[in-house]
């Protein structure tokens, strides 16, 4: 295996989290009595550069043409955007003479903020029903993978974006020297701006959340293995935003050629260095924590389910997943869940075949306790629950095992 990131050769993973199926596979009822395909998944950190990552077991292809997430489920993610898109119209004084892309746009509803405002979108999306979705609601939207070679055609079509935005799409790209370049390309010929948010790898091993690691996230990024990528294709990144999305993600922003760089991108590099992103050791006291925590959290529902308390979970987020499959946990602890997205209902959670039923089943079932999986936006939970009448404790797993009064 090379690195993505620098075509290093990879030696042992930091951390195996087993085998798991892929993390938005959910299982229909007709397939509960079938097989599902399972792969190793392990994490890589290139000695060279410190790109931290998985191999490729399955292509985007086969990941992506059909997906279960849809943005608007989220109250929380939805005001983010807002937010988002109000700043930038401000920022980069955008109006209907301009054009803005956004790569992985799902069911469109960032992009939906700048039409309303008047201003030419398009919509790079590669699952096909969620692109439908977002057709559905007039967001052109064209239903393909972003590479270089799209950014020729878009390119060839002279539609140059005046802003380019790319959220939590870039982990999700096995070669992401071609969707770099691609980018690249596009602000050469439109002397616009980039923006791209993702999770900062920093975060992931500062606050113990192996969770968000699963087969559709390839790479977990940090400055320090970016910045090399980026320069080979004469980008700037100029400036770093931190923000609360995901458990704490940077949104940068590129510009092709020179650009003055301003302190945020220098205060992010030496916060890394300090934490010990380029330090081996770093890496695997991690690997010890994560086993740490599946001890913590298997213990903690044994001793509730030889009280006799009932257990549900809310949320079929991935990366309940990743927890999930990792820790052994299964139907025999938690006896549903349940999810707002009705692509979702009525399926099975991979690998542990746990229902997953519509919000209303926990007034319905009444559960004594409740796991919140998507620990991200516990507290956008914890308010449904209480709006529902639903009363009890909630838990989570990440970054410690930690119970909430609802």
């Amino acid at each position: 295996m090379r690195c993505r990131g620098c075509c290093s050769e990879l030696d042992n993973p930091f951390l195996n989290l087993g085998m798991t199926p892929l993390a938005n596979s959910y299982v229909s009822k007709e397939n509960l009595d079938k097989f599902e395909v399972f792969y190793p998944l392990r994490v890589f950190v290139c000695k060279k550069c410190f790109f931290v990552q998985l191999p490729e077991y399955e292509k985007p292809e086969n990941i992506f043409t059909e997906y279960a997430y849809f943005s608007s489920f989220s109250s929380t993610w939805v005001a983010h955007l807002t937010n988002y898109a109000e700043n930038m119209i401000k920022t980069l004084s955008l109006s209907g003479k301009d054009l803005v892309i956004e790569i992985a746009s799902n069911d469109g509803i960032l992009l939906e903020q700048f039409k309303k405002e008047g201003i030419k979108v398009l919509g790079i999306e590669p699952a096909r029903n969620v692109a439908e979705y977002a057709k559905s609601k007039n967001i052109p939207t064209r239903n393909t993978f972003f590479n270089k070679s799209l950014a020729l055609e878009l390119i060839e079509e002279k539609l140059l974006p005046s802003l380019l935005i790319a959220n939590n799409v870039l982990a999700h790209v096995p070669d992401i020297n071609d969707f770099v370049e691609g980018i690249s390309l596009l602000l050469e010929k439109s002397k616009g701006v980039a923006t791209l948010e993702f999770p900062h790898l920093l975060n992931l091993l500062r606050y113990n959340q192996f969770d968000t690691i699963y087969h559709e996230h390839y790479s977990y990024l940090s400055i320090t293995s970016l910045k090399p990528i980026f320069k080979k294709y004469n980008l700037t990144l100029f400036r770093i935003d931190r923000i609360p999305t995901h458990g704490g993600s940077l949104r940068i922003y590129l510009s092709y050629g020179e650009k003055e760089v301003d302190a945020s991108v220098f205060e992010v590099e030496q916060e890394e260095v300090e934490f010990g992103i380029r330090d081996l050791d770093t890496y695997r006291s991690f690997s010890k924590r994560v086993r740490a925590t599946k001890v913590k959290l298997l213990s903690f529902i044994l001793e509730k389910s030889e009280h006799g308390l009932s257990i549900a979970a809310y949320g079929a987020p991935a990366k309940g997943n990743t927890l999930l499959n990792y820790c052994g946990i299964g139907p025999e602890f938690i006896e549903f869940t349940v999810d707002k997205n009705p692509v979702k209902q009525g399926k099975f959670l991979p690998g542990t075949r746990i229902p997953i039923l519509s919000p209303e089943a926990i007034v319905e079932r009444n559960p004594d306790l409740i796991f919140i999986l998507p620990w991200n936006i516990k507290n956008e939970i914890i308010k449904e629950l209480r709006e529902q009448g639903w009363r009890g404790k909630t838990f989570v797993a990440i970054p410690e095992v930690e119970v909430y009064e609802v």
